[in-house]
């Protein structure tokens, strides 16, 4: 009979073997170990932090705020572009895809496509510590952290095993609706002279509560109405992802 703990280590070595072989080597990816250091080490930012900024004033980091949104935007587009190129030249089927683990160049690039946008969800853990030097404690919510965590644990586990498939809409969707709102923080964080100019905070709201809608009509119709022979967790990380 296996011990508790041999049981544990027979799982992770099943979470270790049974992953898409293609992304094997990418950075961040074959063990959960990484990233879960990466995601208690946020955590551990978020408890010290704000402590540590108690009796201190604000941290002037408007020019580093503006060049790292630039940089998301950037990076955005490009997942945003990549996304939608591989889909489209792969001839995707939106309600029914199967993942193409397969070598080819067009499967290899829809792979990683999925891997810069995980990416971008570990690197957006910035946005936290850039609050907690703002002094802007009340934007640190429940909601705020749980977001964070679904997400790059959700995206962990796509580029580990369903490296496209049904994963690509909620990427794309997410890559442009990431890519308008670090525009919009960017353009606000130039100073109030731009608050003016910038009327469509609601219509990015709206857009992020459509997004959400349809990455979750998606993932529903294909429990629904499609018969696709493919692995359980790929719907799965789809239906239980927060955008």
């Amino acid at each position: 009979v296996l011990s508790s703990w041999q049981k544990v280590q027979l799982f992770y070595q099943w979470i270790l073997e049974n992953g898409d072989k293609r992304t094997e080597g990418w950075l961040l990816v074959h063990s959960p170990v990484p990233v879960s250091c990466v995601f208690l080490s946020y955590l551990l930012i978020m408890w010290i932090g704000p402590r540590l900024m108690a009796h201190r004033q604000p941290v002037n980091i408007r020019a580093l705020l503006i060049a790292y949104y630039l940089a998301m935007v950037c990076l955005s587009a490009y997942t945003f572009y990549e996304f939608t190129a591989s889909s489209w030249l792969a001839g995707y089927n939106l309600l029914c895809q199967t993942v193409d683990y397969s070598e080819s160049p067009l499967a290899l690039r829809m792979a990683n496509a999925c891997w810069w946008f995980y990416l971008s969800q570990v690197i957006e853990l910035s946005d936290t510590i850039f609050i907690i030097l703002w002094k802007r404690n009340s934007q640190l919510t429940f909601l705020h952290v749980y977001h964070h965590g679904c997400m790059i644990f959700n995206w962990w586990a796509r580029v580990k095993y369903v490296a496209g498939g049904q994963s690509f809409l909620s990427g794309l969707i997410n890559s442009l609706v990431h890519m308008l709102m670090y525009l919009y923080y960017g353009l606000a964080a130039l100073g109030p002279h731009m608050h003016k100019q910038l009327r469509w905070k609601r219509c990015l709201t709206f857009m992020q509560l459509v997004s959400k809608f349809t990455c979750n009509t998606h993932s529903n119709l294909y429990f629904t109405v499609t018969s696709v022979n493919s692995p359980d967790i790929e719907p799965l990380l789809v239906s239980f992802s927060i955008n």
